[in-house]
């Protein structure tokens, strides 16, 4: 049995959570089909991380708030799938981390598709999305939660 639910009734939280979620599903299904079938949403918690340039597995732990074996793992899950290169750095004991050219080209097409869904809307929406996103912004800010955004540090939910 399916009970309709009114969707101008949700929280703010659970509606925009969900807009968030519907945006992401789009946005993996055409990195899917264009060839980065292995991308996962989690990735980019990573992915985050390495986009100013090459970190440690000690370094992109603590900015992940994980262990370190947790971060070694899903680092060398990446490197495997191609989109993480490793690279020894001045300190023997540590490697540098960096985006590979994978990576850096999975980037470019989501950042890509995620500007032409944002065009579809605006043009559908016009300047009722500038004010919903500058409230969104003003919101995120006075929650406290623009900070981590700013900085690349969201962390990965729990």
């Amino acid at each position: 049995m399916t009970s309709d639910v009114d969707l101008a009734g949700l929280d703010l939280g659970y509606l925009a959570l969900f807009v968030g979620m519907r945006v992401n599903e789009l946005l993996l299904a055409k990195l899917h089909a264009a060839g980065y079938d292995d991308a996962r949403h989690a990735h980019g918690y990573l992915f985050q991380h390495l986009i100013a340039g090459p970190r440690t597995i000690t370094e992109l732990a603590g900015l992940l708030d994980v262990s370190q074996q947790a971060a070694s793992k899903q680092v060398a899950e990446l490197i495997e799938l191609g989109y993480l290169a490793s690279e020894p750095s001045s300190d023997r004991r540590a490697r540098q981390i960096s985006l590979s050219a994978r990576g850096h080209a999975c980037i470019a097409l989501a950042r890509q598709v995620r500007a032409r869904l944002e065009h579809q809307l605006v043009a559908k929406h016009g300047t009722a999305l500038a004010r919903t996103r500058a409230l969104l912004a003003t919101i995120l800010d006075e929650l406290g939660g623009a900070p981590a955004v700013r900085a690349r540090q969201v962390r990965t939910p729990r």
